[in-house]
């Protein structure tokens, strides 16, 4: 489907050697991830499962950042305010991030710029992680009264970073991210997508089945580990977060209502000043 604004496609697909680019196409929008995104991502992405000549599936952002998110802007404009009606949107968010993580073709985020909240879940879903040295991590919902989705980070970072990420809204670079084990490896800007090419070209000479065997066994390892029940009792709680009334969310969400996200965005940083 087109962007209303460009009339480009919201989600460009293309398949060559064996490997699925799946690029986010919203530049202007810094990626943010709308409704629309998250339905042509997951069709994309659940169609790749049946297409045996897709190995290897690779998610990206268009320009020079891979996505800060959901998209606040459309979530105000459609105004949920019932827990049931957070619950029905959110779903659709976590459906996107778990058929990325039950993929049972290897999955890899090419990541430059900001990977922020939803998208920063996106990528954790994904099997691994390419950054550029310019590419930032976190999930700062917490810091207008909205919080992770898709639980996933205490998975991927462990309990004490998870707590101090989730708790302050903080981000991190790509060099940080690395040493916590978020990310594979780091590269520069212009050699992000000859990086990961050469990786999923790698992975794509491995026999199919072997490659879709292999990640069956991967994932429910960690689902034996308790992390499909975590994302699921999360999303419970995170539509009851989403309805919940705070002063500072009630000014954050009138001020993009009359004077547009920017102003929001400035709004919230501002209360942390210095301490950011």
């Amino acid at each position: 489907m087109a962007d209303v604004g460009t009339g480009a496609p919201v989600v460009d697909c293309e398949i060559r050697d064996g490997v699925g680019w799946l690029t986010i196409n919203r530049p202007k929008k810094i990626n943010a991830l709308s409704s629309t995104v998250v339905r042509e991502l997951t069709g994309h992405v659940r169609d790749m499962q049946t297409d045996d000549g897709v190995k290897v599936i690779v998610l990206r952002g268009a320009g020079a950042n891979f996505s800060v998110g959901y998209d606040i802007a459309e979530e105000v404009e459609v105004g949920l305010a019932r827990p049931e009606d957070w619950h029905g949107a959110l779903s659709n968010n976590v459906g996107l991030s778990m058929a990325v993580w039950a993929s049972q073709k290897p999955t890899i985020a090419a990541v430059d710029g900001w990977c922020l909240a939803g998208a920063c879940e996106l990528a954790m879903a994904c099997d691994m992680i390419v950054a550029t040295d310019r590419a930032q991590f976190g999930e700062p919902e917490i810091r207008f009264g909205s919080g992770p989705v898709t639980l996933l980070m205490p998975f991927v970072l462990g309990q004490k970073k998870t707590m101090e990420l989730l708790l302050t809204g903080d981000t991190i670079g790509a060099a940080e991210a690395e040493c916590l084990g978020m990310i594979n490896r780091v590269v520069a800007p212009d050699a992000l997508e000859a990086t990961v090419d050469q990786l999923a070209r790698k992975i794509a000479l491995t026999p199919l089945i072997t490659l879709r065997l292999t990640k069956i066994a991967l994932t429910r390892a960690y689902e034996a580990m308790g992390l499909r029940n975590a994302v699921n009792v999360n999303l419970d709680l995170a539509a009851t977060l989403n309805a919940a009334q705070a002063p500072e969310k009630t000014e954050f969400v009138t001020l993009v209502r009359e004077q547009g996200l920017r102003k929001a965005l400035d709004y919230r940083d501002s209360r942390y000043g210095a301490l950011t």
